[in-house]
């Protein structure tokens, strides 16, 4: 084992939150060595994968973005080319891109507890090789890239025409003239519809059940006027917690006053589509907002491409695919020459690596979540996991801040192992409040959380940023030298 290359921390994905990540062992934890495995060929996890029309944010910016690297652009809600050029200047200016190992792909970790360290399984070039660290921290996100949700549509293979998949956009395809059905409700969804009519394609979205959606301003104009009056700094921070605060009403509101929501919601869609009947129809879903992912469209761009005749919504159930479009259960088909299958994502918790302590698998099913980034009896092991209600990086920033107090503690008592032990007889609770498919497709997959802290992963910033940048990191962790 002493051959092997010997990291302090290894960090897993070179995404939103693996840049975090960089930035803060370089600021908090600066004498530990760490480098980021990641891989793909290129920075940028999500924003780099997804390239079909129109891809963006569905969080504004001001708390997507890091806090410590304020978003300038004018837009709030930014397309992916934008956060894509944002995440490698970002890295670029801390000195992570350096330490990223590109077209390392983590299969494999096994904890020694001789040892008091990770033996780490990479692939590389269709070779395995192997190196150890003393902490791992997974910043992979939580769905898989590799492969999307596959619904199984009938028939499909009897369609003459295109099929393509978000995930995997081809470069080369044009639109214009053509018939375009979008299979789907989802951000994917609502993002796709509208982009695709302005490049010149009849477009349907295909939705089996309506999904709630909001509209926002592409551009925030409070943040502009903070701008304006306030320093930088100052200014960024003032609009992040704006934002903050907002969305954090909107979900309460959502969980406490669900009639009002709806009615909320409704009402703005009407306004924006000039039609009660159409929301009826097509925008009025039977859960309540929040119960699955609500919906952002900036400038009400869905909408306007509806009400332009640009784009369409049918709601209804496939019977079965035919050569040249789909045949619905109401009896309507819908003539297609290139069908895009938004059906979902598949999640992949910590990506996908076989987890093992002392040679004893560990799935990610099994587990316990503590503080909603380590798992109970895995040692020196954190996920970072983003809010699902909120903007990711939000958590992501917290994640990383608190392993960093977590890492400079163990340091400082010359600990060399941290293990979160459960208390007996806790209560286990699902990990995520949705009812979304793909939250209830991985069910099995899912670790829990526990019924009281710091077992719960809250879906709360200010709560979560008291907890993680101030609460005890001693707390239900066992330390060993």
């Amino acid at each position: 084992m002493s051959d092997l290359e010997h990291l302090d921390v290894l960090v897993v994905g070179a995404g939103l939150s693996g840049v975090g990540a960089g930035y803060r062992l370089s600021t908090m934890s600066p004498t530990r060595s760490w480098a980021i495995l990641e891989a793909r060929d290129s920075i940028g996890g999500t924003w780099d994968l997804f390239r079909y029309p129109g891809v963006r944010s569905d969080s504004d910016m001001m708390t997507l973005g890091f806090p410590f690297e304020p978003w300038t652009d004018p837009d709030a809600i930014a397309d992916g080319p934008k956060i894509l050029d944002y995440l490698r200047a970002t890295a670029d200016k801390y000195g992570i891109t350096e330490r990223i190992r590109f077209g390392h792909k983590v299969v494999a970790a096994d904890w020694s507890s001789d040892d008091a360290r990770w033996t780490v399984t990479v692939e590389r070039e269709g070779v395995r090789e192997q190196l150890t660290c003393s902490f791992l921290y997974l910043c992979s996100g939580y769905y898989d890239y590799e492969r999307p949700h596959d619904p199984q549509l009938p028939g499909i293979a009897e369609f003459e025409g295109q099929v393509v998949h978000p995930q995997f956009w081809p470069e080369d395809l044009d639109v214009a003239g053509k018939k375009v059905v979008v299979i789907g409700s989802g951000a994917t969804a609502v993002t796709l519809v509208p982009a695709l009519a302005d490049r010149g394609a009849d477009v349907t979205m295909l939705q089996r059940t309506p999904t709630w959606i909001a509209s926002l301003p592409r551009q925030d104009r409070a943040r502009d006027v903070l701008q304006k009056v306030l320093p930088g700094g100052v200014a960024g921070t003032a609009a992040r917690y704006k934002n903050v605060l907002g969305q954090m009403g909107s979900y309460q509101l959502s969980r406490r006053r669900p009639a009002v929501m709806r009615s909320l919601l409704a009402k703005g869609a009407a306004r924006s589509l000039g039609s009660t009947d159409l929301v009826a129809d097509h925008f009025t879903p039977t859960y309540d907002p929040w119960d699955q992912r609500l919906c952002i469209v900036p400038d009400g761009d869905l909408f306007a491409a509806v009400r332009s005749g640009r784009a369409h919504v049918v709601t209804d159930t496939i019977e079965t695919f035919g050569p040249h479009g789909i045949r619905l259960h109401s009896g309507r088909e819908l003539d297609a020459d290139v069908v895009v299958t938004a059906t979902g994502l598949r999640i992949k918790l910590a990506g996908g690596i076989a987890l093992s302590v002392d040679g004893e698998a560990r799935p990610t099913g099994d587990l316990t979540v503590y503080r909603g980034l380590m798992f109970a009896d895995v040692p020196n092991l954190a996920v970072c996991v983003g809010y699902v209600n909120a903007s990711w990086t939000l958590r992501a920033d917290l994640a990383s801040r608190y392993v960093c107090r977590l890492l400079n503690h163990m340091e400082q008592h010359a600990w060399r192992v941290a293990t979160p032990r459960a208390p007996g007889g806790m209560e286990g609770r699902p990990l995520l409040p949705l009812s979304s498919g793909y939250v209830q497709r991985a069910a099995a997959e899912l670790p829990q959380q526990g019924d009281g802290a710091p077992w719960l992963m809250r879906q709360n910033y200010l709560l979560d940023r008291r907890d993680m940048l101030r609460g005890d990191v001693t707390e239900a962790m066992s330390f060993a030298r």
